[in-house]
This record gives C-alpha cells, structure tokens and sequence, in this order.
C-alpha cells in the first residue's frame, strides 16, 4: 500500500524546472585596457609586457613626447632593455630631464645648466674666502689692541683700562711696531680684497 502512493505521487522538481526558474549569473564586467602614452603616440597596440608602458603612463603624454624628440623612441626602449628594472625609472628621468634641457637650449642642453652652476659655485666661494680674510684682518687688529692696551697698563697701572682705551682711540700710536704691522696686514688684505673683486673670467 505505501509502496503504490510513492510510486503514484507525482514529481513536483524536475531538471528543466530547477534550470528555468534559476536567475542566471551576471557576466563579469569587461576591462578596457587603456594603451600607455608611448603606444598612444606611436599609434600602436601596447602589449601586455610593453616597456614603456611602467613609465608612460597615458596621463603624462607630454612626458614621452619630449623623450621621443630628442631620443626617438627606439633608442628609449633599446635603453630601457640594457638596463635591470631596478634603474629604468631614474634612466627615464634622466633621458626626460636631459630632452627638456636640450629642447630649452639646443646648443649646449644639460651642459650650459651644469656651466651656470659652476659659475654660480665659484663666485660664491670667492665672496666666502673675501669674507674669511677680512674676518682674519679683523681678529689681528683686535688682537694687536689687546696688546698695546696690556703695555700701557703695564707701563702705568694707574690707569683704569678704559682710560687707555679712551687715549688709545684718540690719540693712536703710530710709532709701536704691533700697530704698524697691523696696518701692514690691513693694506695688504685691501688689495688682497681688490683682487676679489676683479671678475675671475671674461
């Protein structure tokens, strides 16, 4: 009896039913992949393993137009593929900072940059050894005070310091031999000085 009412029961899920009232997956979105600014430029198909295309990106497309003026673009790759990744990012700097230089100043490019600089380096070294020497000059004649004013002190102790300071300044001794060499030194430096300031090249 119970056998007969399973057999007779009718099948309410069947293979077609399960497929048809399923909702279908959604497909995965497509991804456009956008070609970098060299292949953009050269107007070619950027591959999956392009070289360029790490240091290109297709946001900066001025960046591979002034490496590929100067360079051209076949000597960019045949740079970049010399070179272990570790160094390509600072040779693609390099080659786009020297391509600017050179499109600014076709007749000496990074050279004429690298002379200003020196140019610059030297005068400053030539205002500080100016500056050294009149700080020297300057120390031996405070040094050469400081010794008269302990000779007079010495050949008069009576004398408070600042009163042989105040007769030292108006009445100098021109005759003492540590005064007189301070002027020596002094004179030279002036034309020590004058040299400084002459232009060290035409």
């Amino acid at each position: 009896m119970e056998n007969s009412d399973i057999s007779s029961a009718p099948l309410s899920h069947s293979p077609t039913n399960s497929s048809s009232s399923s909702p279908t997956p959604p497909s995965p979105p497509t991804v456009v992949m956008s070609p970098c600014a060299a292949c953009k430029i050269l107007r070619r198909r950027c591959a999956e393993k392009c070289v360029l295309a790490p240091y290109f990106p297709p946001t900066e497309p001025a960046k591979f137009t002034i490496a590929h003026r100067v360079f051209g673009a076949s000597n960019i790759i045949k740079f970049l593929q010399e070179l272990p990744e570790s160094q390509r990012a600072d040779a693609v700097t390099s080659m786009v900072y020297e391509a600017s230089a050179r499109i600014r100043d076709p007749v000496y490019g990074c050279a004429g940059a690298i002379c200003q600089l020196q140019k610059q380096i030297n005068e400053l070294q030539a205002q500080l050894a100016k500056a050294q020497a009149e700080l020297v000059n300057t120390q031996i004649q405070q040094a050469n005070l400081v010794a008269l004013i302990c000779m007079k002190m010495a050949q008069s102790p009576q004398e408070s310091p600042q009163q042989l300071v105040d007769d030292f300044i108006s009445t100098p001794p021109h005759s003492g031999g540590a005064y007189q060499s301070g002027m020596n030194f002094f004179e030279d430096n002036t034309s020590l000085n004058s040299l400084w300031e002459q232009p060290l090249w035409t």
